[in-house]
């Protein structure tokens, strides 16, 4: 057959030799694209083992162990790596007595990362350990009232003073502690112990050793997948995460290739990173406001802060301190929340005309130094005010616009930069402010009652606006003791319009959440963060790697 095939192709001419070539090549081109089309149509692209990823933090570690992580992002990042939360770990929880009840069941065979048993009595430890007064655990306020009894090995109830419709929620954030190293050690010596910096866990990477200078910085942290894991083993089989002492250390570091992603990327930093990498954008139900002190006489005055929205651009806010990075907010309700009601969300746009005619039709007239001023009997009171500030860049950058754009219609602020920790602990814990340029972080539900409730007031609420309404009491209360969908988005479309008829604070931005990564990166769904850990809640599940395998 091949000898009558050359015997053919020598009686070809040269030009019909040239189109035998040429259709011999096609055919062989065709048949390779259609192979790999049926091989495609015939396989699904899959996940596969990578060896190593090496992420990058700004900071430094101090307690991995959940009933001491405060707002150290460090410490946060790493408890998700090692640890995992009791809703996670369990295979049913319902409630009853109208949400007043919770019943958890552990799944089976549950163990540490040391291989010993995981059980109810972990659970039962690790509440105790946060709401025993010393530990000073910064989560006892959120579980105060609350009582929890072991049913058996594998069972526990959780029983709550009130009604809480949410109460899963706070299942997904009781991260356990092992009973077994920690039962031994006194709450007041939990800050000293070296199993803070050695954790044992229950989470999908178990901690292997790290890495220290002489000086005691902390450099490199390396982490192992868990073998004890509960869920999906890791396709990442080690981790290690480097720490760094600011962002343009960090950066170069991803842009020499010696990390592979990072958390926190600032908008304006996007442009410093080299090619080949990828930032993934995710939203944060978050927002930051200007939340007003109403006892200042000024702030008192609707007209005013109406005034001070019309001011206010904060379209080129979130264009030029976020490079577009941020959602323009105007009221507590979030749109990517449940609840949210678009008929309600009140936008009031950027009018320094309109801001000006507010002030002068209320009687705040300009005066020679071109601010406003009102006379009230014998006293004339001035709309000068301060405004407490946390030092941190965007915020700055924020305030200074709202500086800029409050003076052109005659309103003075005096912008005060403080720590943020001096800002939790002396400022927010007495209330002294006039106004205070701060975020609220929400859960991902639309329990809004910590922020707006009368009763959060003072320390240690988080109703930064002193904001006292009944009928939106009431409504708070509402909508986080039942479980009614369709009456809790009527009770939440109210809460909308009445706090937005009430100005309480000055809503302006939520901004998104960026994360640095290789370009065959993959495994990161969540849609929504609500804090930079939040990235790890399913770490397993990250992948560098992928294979082909038929259906």
């Amino acid at each position: 057959m091949l000898t009558l095939l050359i015997n053919i192709f020598r009686t070809f001419n040269r030009n019909e030799r040239l189109v035998f070539f040429g259709l011999t090549v096609v055919t062989i081109i065709s048949g390779g694209i259609l192979g790999i089309l049926i091989f495609r149509a015939a396989t699904v692209e899959q996940p596969t083992a990578s060896p190593l990823y090496i992420e990058g933090i700004v900071g430094q570690p101090v307690a991995i162990n959940p009933v001491l992580a405060g707002a150290n992002d460090a410490d946060r990042d790493l408890i998700r790596l090692v640890f995992i939360d009791l809703a996670s770990l369990s295979k049913e929880y319902k409630s009853s007595n109208e949400n007043r009840t919770w019943n958890v069941i552990l799944k089976d065979d549950l163990r540490w990362s040391d291989g010993k048993p995981l059980t109810a009595d972990d659970v039962i430890f690790t509440l105790d350990a946060i709401q025993g007064a010393e530990s000073r655990s910064p989560l006892s306020v959120s579980w105060q009232g609350v009582v929890v009894n072991r049913i058996s090995e594998l069972e526990v109830e959780f029983t709550l003073r009130t009604p809480y419709a949410f109460f899963a929620d706070n299942l997904k954030e009781l991260i356990l502690i092992p009973k077994h190293i920690w039962g031994a050690v006194p709450l007041a010596n939990f800050r000293l112990s070296e199993y803070n910096l050695e954790p044992v866990g229950s989470g999908p990477y178990k901690f292997s050793s790290f890495e220290k200078r002489k000086d005691g910085f902390i450099e490199t942290y390396n982490f192992s997948a868990n073998p004890e894991f509960s869920g999906d083993p890791a396709f990442i089989e080690k981790f290690v995460v480097k720490f760094y002492q600011n962002p343009a250390e960090l950066i170069s570091s991803f842009n020499s290739r010696e990390i592979d992603g990072f958390s926190g990327l600032n908008p304006k930093n996007i442009g410093e990173l080299k090619l080949g990498n990828t930032v993934l954008e995710k939203s944060m139900p978050r927002y930051y406001a200007i939340f007003l002190n109403k006892n200042i006489p000024g702030l008192d005055d609707r007209n005013v802060v109406m005034a001070m929205n019309y001011a206010i651009n904060k379209k080129v806010m979130i264009e030029n301190v976020f490079n577009g990075k941020a959602l323009e907010v105007n009221q507590p309700v979030l749109p990517i929340l449940d609840g949210y009601d678009k008929e309600n969300d009140q936008v009031i746009g950027f009018s320094p005309e309109k801001s000006a005619e507010t002030l002068d039709k209320a009687g705040w007239k300009l005066n020679a130094d071109n601010m406003r001023e009102k006379k009230s009997g014998k006293q004339v009171n001035a709309l000068e005010f301060s405004m407490i500030v946390p030092q941190s860049r965007p915020l700055i950058e924020a305030a200074d616009l709202i500086r800029k754009n409050l003076e052109e219609v005659g309103i003075r602020i005096n912008i005060i930069t403080l720590n943020p920790t001096d800002i939790a602990n002396e400022i927010i814990k007495t209330r002294n402010y006039q106004m205070i340029l701060f975020g609220n972080i929400l859960k991902q539900n639309p329990d809004l009652f910590s922020f707006w409730h009368s009763s959060e007031r003072f320390y240690p609420g988080l109703n930064l606006s002193l904001y006292e309404n009944k009928k939106v009491d009431g409504l708070l209360e509402q909508v986080r003791k039942g479980s009614d969908s369709g009456e809790r988005a009527i009770a939440l479309s109210q809460i909308q319009r009445i706090i937005s008829e009430d100005m309480p604070a000055i809503f302006l931005y939520s901004p998104k959440y960026l994360y640095a990564a290789p370009s065959h990166f993959g495994g990161f769904e969540e849609p929504i963060i609500s804090v930079p850990s939040d990235r790890f809640r399913n770490v397993n599940k990250w992948y560098l790697e992928t294979t082909r395998v038929f259906q």
